[in-house]
C-alpha cells in the first residue's frame, strides 16, 4: 500500500501532531462555518431567528456526529490494514462502507424530513422561532447524503494516514458556506432558510471535491463498480468500531439536546444563551477532538504493524497537548467570558446569562480532553465499546440529572447548569483510566 503517510515511523509526538494539525484545521473550518451561520443570522436578524438556527443546528449536528462516529470504523480498519500492508482488507472495508452509508443516508434523510415538525415540538422551541426552525431543519436534512459521502471518503484518506485532503474538502465547504451566508441571509434577507441553504450547498461543494480527489489519488488499490458491494466480514469489522462510537457521540448530542430543551423551556434569553455557548464550547473542543482522531489512526496503524508500545506513547503525547489546552481555555473563559459571547449577540441579557454558563461549562474542555484521548486509543485498539460505556455512565448518572437538578434549584441563572457537563466528563475520565490500567496489567 502507499507508504507516503506511514504513521508507524519517526518521532511519536511529531507524527501525532503532523496528523492532528490538518484534522484540527478541518474541524476548525467546519465549526467556523457552523458558527458563521449563527454570527451572520445574529447580525441581520433578531433573537427568534438566532434561536431557530441554534436549535436546528443542534439537531443536524447530532445526526452529523452519528455519521462521523460510524465512519470511525473506516478510519480504524483502513489504518490497521495499512499498518499490516493488507491491501485486500482496505479495499473490502471501503467497498462495504460505500454501500452501507448510501443506504443509511437515504433512510436518515427520508425519516428526518417527515419528522421535522415533530422534532421542533419535542425541542420545546420558543413559539416565535417555530416556523424558522422547521424550514431550517428541512433544508439541512437534504444535505445528509453529502455528509455521508464526504465522511466515507475522508475516513479512507485518514486511515491511510492522509489528514490533509479532508482539510481541503472542508475548506471548500467553508468558503462556499460563508459567502452564501452573506448573500442569502445578509443580501436576500432569507433568515434561517438562507443559512440552511448555504450550509447544504457548502456540503455539496466539499463532497464534489472529495469525489474528485478520490478518483485522482494513488490509494495503493483500484476500485471498480463491480467491487462496490457489501462484504459481511468487512461490514462487521466496520460496524464493530463505528456503532459504539456513533452511539456514544449520539448520546452525548442527545444530552446536549436535552440541555437545549431545558433552556428553551426557560424562555428566549436562556435558549439563545445556551445555543451560543454550545457553539463556543464546540469550537474549544476542536483540539481534543482532533487528537482523538489522530490517536485512533496512529494507534490502529501501529497495532497493525505490531508496535503496541508506540501506540501507547501516542496516547501520552495526546494527553499532554490536550490537557494543557483545556487549562488555557478555563483561565480565559473565566476571566473574559463576555468577549466570546458578545461575538454572537449584542443583547445584554443574553451576554450576561451566556457568560455565566460559559464560565462553569469551560471546565469540560480539560476534563473531556482526558477521555477524548483515551477514546481515541481504545478505538484504535478496536475497543470502542469502552467509549460507549463511559459516555453512557456519564450521561445517565451525571450530565442529564445534573442539568435537570441545577435548572430546578437555580431557575434564574445558567451557572450551576454549566457544571453538569464537566462533572460528567470527570466521571468518564476516571472510567477510562480504570479500563486502561486493567488492560495494561493484562498485557
Amino acid at each position: 500500500m502507499n507508504n507516503r503517510n506511514d504513521l508507524t515511523e519517526g518521532g511519536v509526538a511529531k507524527t501525532l501532531v503532523r496528523f492532528a494539525l490538518p484534522y484540527l484545521l478541518s474541524c476548525f473550518l467546519q465549526t467556523f462555518y457552523g458558527m458563521a451561520d449563527l454570527f451572520v443570522v445574529g447580525l441581520y436578524n433578531g433573537k427568534e431567528v438566532t434561536a431557530a438556527v441554534s436549535t436546528g443546528s443542534q439537531v443536524t449536528h447530532m445526526l452529523t456526529v452519528i455519521i462521523v462516529g460510524l465512519s470511525m470504523g473506516i478510519t480504524v480498519h483502513t489504518a490497521t490494514a495499512a499498518g499490516a500492508k493488507d491491501v485486500k482488507l482496505a479495499k473490502r472495508i471501503f467497498a462495504s462502507a460505500v454501500t452501507f452509508f448510501a443506504a443509511l443516508s437515504a433512510v436518515l434523510t427520508a425519516s428526518a424530513l417527515l419528522l421535522a415538525r415533530g422534532i421542533t415540538a419535542v425541542m420545546l422551541t420558543p413559539a416565535e422561532s417555530v416556523p424558522q426552525t422547521i424550514e431550517y431543519l428541512r433544508i439541512c436534512f437534504c444535505g445528509l447524503p453529502f455528509i455521508a459521502a464526504f465522511n466515507v471518503i475522508s475516513g479512507l484518506f485518514r486511515g491511510l494516514g492522509d489528514s490533509k485532503r479532508p482539510m481541503y474538502f472542508v475548506a471548500a465547504a467553508c468558503i462556499v458556506n460563508v459567502a452564501l451566508d452573506l448573500a442569502f441571509v445578509g443580501g436576500f434577507k432569507m433568515g434561517a432558510s438562507g443559512a440552511a441553504l448555504a450550509t447544504v450547498l457548502g456540503q455539496a461543494a466539499s463532497t464534489f471535491m472529495a469525489l474528485l480527489a478520490f478518483r485522482r489519488a494513488d490509494l495503493g488499490f483500484t476500485l471498480s463498480r463491480s467491487d462496490i458491494k457489501p462484504d459481511g466480514a468487512a461490514l462487521k469489522k466496520l460496524l464493530g468500531v463505528g456503532v459504539p462510537v456513533a452511539l456514544q457521540d449520539g448520546l452525548i448530542q442527545i444530552a446536549f439536546t436535552i440541555i437545549i430543551v431545558i433552556a428553551n423551556s426557560r424562555g428566549l434569553v436562556f435558549s439563545t444563551s445556551v445555543g451560543i455557548v454550545e457553539k463556543i464550547i464546540g469550537f474549544l473542543f476542536l483540539v481534543p477532538s482532533s487528537f482523538l482522531s489522530a490517536i485512533s489512526a496512529v494507534t490502529a496503524q501501529n497495532i497493525g504493524a505490531g508496535k503496541d508500545r508506540r501506540a501507547r506513547r501516542s496516547l501520552y503525547c495526546g494527553l499532554s497537548f490536550t490537557v494543557l489546552w483545556g487549562v488555557i481555555c478555563i483561565i480565559y473563559c473565566n476571566l473574559f467570558p463576555q468577549t466570546l459571547v458578545s461575538l454572537f449577540t449584542k443583547d445584554a441579557a443574553v451576554i450576561s446569562a451566556g457568560s455565566l454558563y460559559l464560565m462553569s461549562y469551560s471546565f469540560d474542555v480539560a476534563f473531556a480532553a482526558v477521555h477524548f484521548c483515551f477514546s481515541g486509543y481504545f478505538c484504535g485498539c478496536s475497543r470502542s465499546v469502552i467509549s460507549f460505556i463511559h459516555n453512557i455512565a456519564s450521561i445517565v448518572l451525571v450530565r442529564i440529572p445534573g442539568a435537570l437538578l441545577a435548572s430546578a434549584l437555580y431557575p434564574d441563572t445558567l451557572y450551576p447548569m454549566g457544571w453538569a457537563a464537566p462533572l460528567g466528563s470527570l466521571l468518564s475520565a476516571l472510567i477510562c483510566v480504570a479500563f486502561y490500567i486493567y488492560y495494561t496489567k493484562l498485557n
